[in-house]
């Protein structure tokens, strides 16, 4: 009689990309995996902006990751944040929605947990200029802005009406880039006639870069098209400056001169900078590992934390070769992490590959039939660039039903110029708009999983 043997136990922080398809890779492999992530769904990211600005609803660009992962037979998902690691006992802490603890053990632990907003030291900000990091955040920005335009109907006097007519982001990489066009669009197309005292397509839309160029990272070229392409919409652009304060009712900026100027506008958004959640500096803590500047942890060329075979870090939280936060790097580097521990239990002995990069490319959505794309040696721009950004984008969108959502609200979207998803709620405290507070997210909701897949 043969004897029970208990499977390898693979646990997976987090639900993106990187845990998504470290998922998949062990799909049938004879381990059992536990998911855990604070959230309930798999969140597809890059499209964000759009469900901010009103083009996609949440469900199209977020699933249950019970539903995503359902055919995984020897997976299970825990809703709970991870807090600490025990690598002696090889034990992961977790802390569940209702405040109760969760002790996991592992065999081979893969970290994809992702990045988080970071305002460099000035949190306080956080309060007046949300970031876009999670749906949460996206729902927080679609009421900003479509609030913005009803208030400055009702506006006592033309300041106060040019205040709320004025957003201001700070940020210029893809998802400030995209914003920032997204709102021209919907002031000068989307509410065009709606309203009786304003004139919607009088807003401004501010754009700040610490550096000398948006989208920096496409290259020179790009850059100057993508920075030609937001003048053309009517988005001011200033470079060389540094946020030094926010508030409810604008922003203080100051330029490579050190000059500052004030800049009155009731809707500030924040798409600068990432930095690791707390659960990054407690496993450096318990391992040993380096962390770079923003929190990312420092990893050997498979992946794993240096001293610690048994732990690799994937996706935006891990630093190797100056690799960027995309989400084609989580993918790859989730999807190796997978395979590697897969080729272990198979019992192959011989030494893994690093992990290699294959660049895609890299892709952002500016105004309708307008993007910039850059894939290799391949620079494109205008129509041609955005047919490439929607096939990729439409690729890797999760669900056959998340695809056909999505292109059906695209092309209500790009062919009428409206947007079905402008719904936007207040807080029972009144969401006091005066102060530019946002609504208070509600409790997170209770769910406890079943134990991990014999």
């Amino acid at each position: 009689m043969q004897d029970h043997v208990t499977p390898r136990r693979v646990v997976i922080l987090g639900g993106g990309f990187a845990g998504l398809f470290a998922a998949r890779a062990l799909r049938r492999s004879p381990v059992a995996v536990t998911v855990v992530d604070r959230r309930a769904h798999h969140l597809f990211q890059p499209l964000l902006y759009q469900c901010a600005s009103g083009i996609l609803s949440e469900g199209q660009i977020a699933q249950p990751l019970r539903t995503v992962l359902r055919r995984h037979h020897n997976v299970s998902c825990l809703l709970a944040e991870a807090t600490d690691v025990d690598v002696e006992a090889r034990l992961v802490h977790a802390r569940r929605p209702d405040g109760g603890a969760v002790e996991l053990p592992y065999d081979d632990l893969i970290v994809g947990v992702g990045m988080r907003q970071s305002y460099f030291g000035h949190d306080e900000f956080a309060a007046h200029a949300p970031g876009m990091k999670t749906l949460n955040d996206a729902l927080d920005i679609r009421r900003r802005i479509y609030q913005a335009f009803e208030m400055a109907e009702t506006a006592a006097d033309a300041r106060e009406r040019q205040q709320w007519l004025t957003f201001a982001l700070v940020g210029g990489g893809p998802t400030g880039v995209e914003l920032a066009g997204q709102i021209r669009e919907i002031a000068g197309h989307t509410l065009d006639r709606e309203f009786r005292t304003i004139d919607s397509a009088h807003a401004r839309v501010l754009l700040f870069e610490g550096a000398d160029e948006v989208l920096g990272a496409f290259g020179r070229p790009l850059a100057h098209r993508a920075a030609r392409t937001l003048r053309s919409l009517g988005v001011e652009l200033h470079l060389g400056t540094k946020v030094t304060d926010v508030d409810a009712h604008g922003l203080t900026v100051q330029d490579q001169d050190g000059a500052t100027t004030r800049f009155e506008a009731r809707t500030v958004l924040w798409t600068a900078g990432v930095e690791a959640p707390p659960i990054a500096a407690a496993l450096a803590r318990a391992t040993g590992a380096t962390q770079d500047r923003a929190g990312r942890i420092v990893v050997e060329p498979d992946l794993t934390v240096p001293g610690h075979p048994e732990i690799r870090i994937t996706g935006d939280v891990m630093s190797l070769n100056k690799l960027p936060g995309l989400a084609e790097v989580a993918m790859q580097s989730g999807a190796y992490a997978g395979r590697v521990v897969r080729h272990a239990v198979e019992g192959r002995t011989k030494q893994p590959k690093p992990f290699r990069y294959w660049d895609l490319g890299s892709a952002a959505y500016i105004s309708r039939g307008r993007a910039v794309v850059k894939a290799g040696p391949l620079h494109l721009s205008g129509a041609i660039g955005w047919l490439v950004w929607l096939f990729i984008h439409l690729a890797f969108l999760t669900g056959f039903r998340s695809r056909l959502g999505a292109v059906l609200s695209w092309s209500v979207a790009f062919a009428t110029s409206s947007r079905r998803e402008r719904a936007f709620t207040l807080s029972d405290a009144g969401a006091d708009a005066g102060r530019g507070e946002g609504a208070p997210a509600g409790p997170a909701p209770v769910q406890k999983a079943p134990p991990p897949p014999p």
